[in-house]
């Protein structure tokens, strides 16, 4: 058998040294946030592009609030509605992906995703929102270097500071005084749950806060929260 060509060999180490570089800047940034709170995520940043394309001077509503000031009642909603079985699984919850792909085959097109917490932190702190192979993927590397790296309670404080709860605004502060005008602090069980049922969808579900499905959905929220387990 010849051997390789010269040009192929350096080509393929040039390859997977450029992969390299490309996961340790990922894993960089992972390692930092242990520690930094995140001034823009990938994920915002995008909207604010969007938004000033519409509005040059378009700012996102956004205000850092640390975990031991962010209501319980927050916690318990969003654990019970997004992901509850949080504290025990190391970043996926293999029943729950499986319940949605058996979900998604019946409605033939994609109406769940199965997606944790962790998985859904990845994706809006490091990368677009693209529904690819190659996205998803990165986002499950991304995922288990959270997991290994931070603790639940950074995980769940990080989440709530970030992720998106309607147009331009961004994390359990803005929110909170978006919707209740009051801190993120002091929601009710209520408030609390009405907000964690809003994350799948929170700008089409700002519209109309208050329809018969939210009020339904809030409800059934509000049945779980005494079980969810807070890092």
């Amino acid at each position: 058998m010849r051997p390789a060509p010269r040009w192929l060999k350096y080509g393929l180490a040039a390859f997977f040294g450029l992969l390299l570089l490309w996961q340790g800047w990922y894993l960089g940034w992972v390692v930092w946030w242990k520690w930094m709170d995140p001034s823009m995520t990938a994920f915002q940043s995008q909207r604010l592009d969007e938004a000033r394309r519409k509005n040059p001077k378009a700012e996102l509503k956004r205000q850092w609030l640390p975990y031991a000031k962010i209501s319980t009642h927050l916690k318990r909603a969003v654990i019970s509605a997004e992901d509850d079985k949080f504290i025990d699984h190391e970043g996926f919850d293999w029943e729950g992906i499986q319940k949605a792909l058996e979900k998604n085959q019946k409605q033939g097109k994609v109406v769940a995703g199965g997606s944790t917490i962790s998985q859904q932190l990845a994706k809006n702190l490091l990368l677009s929102p693209n529904k690819t192979f190659l996205r998803k993927g990165e986002e499950a590397i991304i995922t288990v270097w959270i997991e290994l790296l931070w603790d639940k309670r950074r995980i769940l404080e990080v989440y709530l500071n970030v992720v998106e709860w309607g147009d331009g605004v961004f994390g359990a502060e803005a929110a909170a005084r978006r919707y209740f005008g009051i801190s993120a602090a002091q929601l009710g069980p209520e408030q609390a749950a009405r907000l964690a049922v809003m994350l799948p969808a929170p700008r089409r579900y700002e519209r109309n806060p208050y329809s018969a499905y939210m009020n339904g959905r809030t409800e059934l929220i509000l049945g779980r929260m005494n079980n969810a387990v807070v890092p």
